[in-house]
């Protein structure tokens, strides 16, 4: 059972185009409202890309979830209300009541929408690690150095008979 009084995760669906810009107004609107007891944190998850154009490289950002925002509230009628009436906000993905359905622990640790700590990893350096995403899926590793204020660990594997270091994020790794 959910407890609607602890802030959860939920999946809101924006007008075409209009992330950044509801973004920005669901922020203003906890301002202007006083909602900071109740909406705690609006998420628009981007990655780098690079495009090559007339010969030269450019890094870019590019939204992962096109047309989707993420935010962190306890649910509350008048909240959900006055999120929805939001400029840019289409509606929340709900089920077919039409209550707005919280995400799973699982789907949150999988889009990587909260910071994973060092001491929730419980991984120190000469520590095995499982690679679970990235490139090297299914190999093990071990841990040469964590970097906490970036959130990356640097991991040796053995890759045809030589080993290989790679730099991944925390949540690209679980302990053995």
């Amino acid at each position: 059972m959910i407890d609607m009084n602890e802030p959860q995760w939920y999946v809101i669906q924006t007008q075409f185009g209009y992330e950044s810009i509801a973004k920005t107004n669901l922020l203003q609107m906890v301002q202007i409202n006083g909602l900071q007891d109740f909406i705690f944190d609006v998420v628009m998850p981007e990655e780098e890309e690079i495009v090559e154009k007339n010969g030269k490289r450019k890094v870019v950002k590019k939204k992962k979830y096109p047309n989707y925002l993420f935010i962190k509230m306890i649910y509350t009628k008048d909240v959900w209300y006055m999120v929805k009436q939001t400029h840019g906000v289409k509606d929340f993905c709900k089920d077919f009541s039409g209550i707005p359905i919280p995400m799973t622990p699982e789907e949150v640790k999988r889009i990587q929408l909260e910071k994973i700590a060092v001491e929730d990893l419980d991984i120190k350096v000469g520590d095995n690690v499982n690679i679970i995403a990235g490139p090297l899926v299914g190999f093990i590793g071990e841990v040469k150095e964590i970097k906490a204020d970036v959130e990356k660990i640097k991991v040796s594997v053995s890759m045809f008979g030589r080993e290989t270091s790679i730099e991944l994020e925390f949540n690209q790794v679980e302990k053995l």
